[in-house]
C-alpha cells in the first residue's frame, strides 16, 4: 500500500503549530514533515495524520482522548509515538506540539551515551581476547 502525501492543509497548520524555539530542527521522516530537538524527534506528520511522541502519562491521556498508536506498517508500533485524533484544532495541535518538545527536549541528545551506561571496549582501547584452540 502506498502512503499518500499530507494535505497541504495539515502542513500549514503542522507549522503554524509548532513551538517557537532555535533549537527546532525541521527534517524528512518516512518522506513527511519532521521536528526534531536535540537529534530526537518529538512530531511529525504522516498521510492525514500527526504524531507525537509523549512521556507515559501524557500518551495515556491522549489514548483515553481519542489518541491512536503510531504503526507506520500493520503491526509495526513506534513506542512511546501516538497520532493524535483527527479533528485536533489549531489550539490543541499546538498543546500537544509544546508538550512532545518539552518531554523530547529532556531527554539524552542523540548521539551521546547516557551519563550511566558503560562505554565500549573499544573506546577504552581494550584488545578482543583471541580465540583458544586455534592455530594460525
Amino acid at each position: 500500500m502506498a502512503w499518500r502525501k499530507s494535505s497541504p492543509e495539515l502542513v500549514r497548520a503542522f507549522d503554524s503549530a509548532l513551538p517557537q524555539s532555535s533549537l527546532v530542527e525541521r527534517r524528512k521522516m518516512f518522506g513527511y514533515s519532521a521536528v526534531f530537538v536535540h537529534g530526537n524527534m518529538f512530531a511529525g506528520l504522516h498521510q492525514e495524520d500527526v504524531l507525537v511522541r509523549l512521556p507515559e502519562a501524557e500518551r495515556q491521556a491522549l489514548l483515553s482522548s481519542g489518541g491512536r498508536n503510531f504503526e507506520p506498517t500493520p503491526g509495526r508500533v513506534m513506542k512511546n509515538y501516538l497520532l493524535l485524533p483527527e479533528a485536533s484544532d489549531g489550539r490543541t495541535l499546538s498543546l500537544w506540539l509544546r508538550k512532545a518538545f518539552d518531554h523530547t527536549s529532556q531527554l539524552p541528545a542523540k548521539g551521546t551515551r547516557a551519563a550511566n551506561s558503560k562505554p565500549s571496549s573499544k573506546l577504552l582501547g581494550a584488545k578482543r581476547p583471541k580465540a583458544k584452540g586455534r592455530k594460525r
